[in-house]
């Protein structure tokens, strides 16, 4: 590794983390492009660091609403004095999270024979071709019952936790992805499944880079620290930016728009990587 190639993967963690057009798939095939081994000891450690990064940056973004399900401070709105039952908790997190990390627990070795570009490139196009669905589904079939984040029952948190396991399962399909699908296929809008697809990224996340970290720590040295902090730094500014923006402009980016760049990537990397 160098200067280089810890600053070009740290840009694309922090932008690709939270948006739904999978970042393991552009880890994975901007690897490829580097002419780096994704599988390498020294490269998984340094993805592993480069999420962190990402989910502090998330963390920083919804620091309120954590230390409101931890029960440290409050969150007050007019929604809430009127109806505190529909109130966000620490059990629809639970909930949330609660199935994707079981079936990564059990199916970990499975889920990293299927790491590979080929498995991504598909997982692109399922990926994009279920969130046009999700969003028609949502515009014509559903009745929306979840405008905000607050408004999501308990079964809808299941619900977005059993869609998130398609992201476990399939390299590259996008956990941000499936799991805002999943909000709108359940009946909440898209800024609702929005955020709570960030907000149940932290603990997911800092669980599986956690995880990771244990087997591969020893990567940590004084020779590799320098170009590892470079990549933590860069995912982190990049995604607090881009998670900023997403949120601010929910409204004018469809999924639609994230399916088309995804199609589009998938026919780059098959004509560049594949052939």
């Amino acid at each position: 590794m160098d200067t280089i190639t810890a600053i070009v993967l740290g840009i694309v963690e922090g932008i690709t983390e939270f948006i739904p057009v999978s970042s393991t798939g552009h880890m994975i095939l901007t690897s490829k492009l580097l002419g780096y081994n994704d599988q390498d000891p020294t490269m998984k450690t340094f993805e592993v660091v480069i999420q962190l990064g990402a989910i502090l940056a998330i963390a920083l973004v919804y620091w309120r609403r954590i230390l409101d399900l931890l029960g440290i401070k409050k969150i007050d709105s007019g929604q809430n004095r009127i109806a505190p039952h529909k109130k966000l908790n620490l059990l629809h997190v639970i909930i949330g999270i609660a199935p994707a990390l079981i079936v990564a627990f059990f199916a970990r070795d499975f889920i990293k024979s299927l790491f590979s570009a080929s498995t991504v490139i598909w997982a692109l196009v399922a990926g994009g071709i279920f969130m046009i669905f999700a969003e028609w589904f949502n515009k014509s079939k559903a009745k929306i019952t979840a405008e905000t984040i607050d408004d999501l029952s308990y079964k809808q948190a299941f619900l977005i936790g059993i869609y998130q396991i398609l992201s476990v399962l399939w390299p590259g399909f996008s956990r941000s992805g499936s799991t805002i699908s999943g909000g709108m296929l359940s009946g909440a809008s898209y800024k609702a499944s929005a955020d709570f697809s960030f907000l149940i990224a932290i603990p997911i996340m800092v669980a599986a880079s956690g995880y990771e970290m244990l087997d591969s720590y020893q990567n940590l040295t004084k020779d590799t620290l320098g170009l590892f902090a470079i990549g933590f730094i860069l995912a982190f500014v990049v995604a607090y930016v881009v998670v900023l923006a997403f949120m601010k402009l929910i409204q004018k980016i469809r999924l639609t728009h994230f399916a088309i760049y995804r199609f589009i990537l998938a026919i780059v990397f098959w004509l560049f990587i594949m052939r």
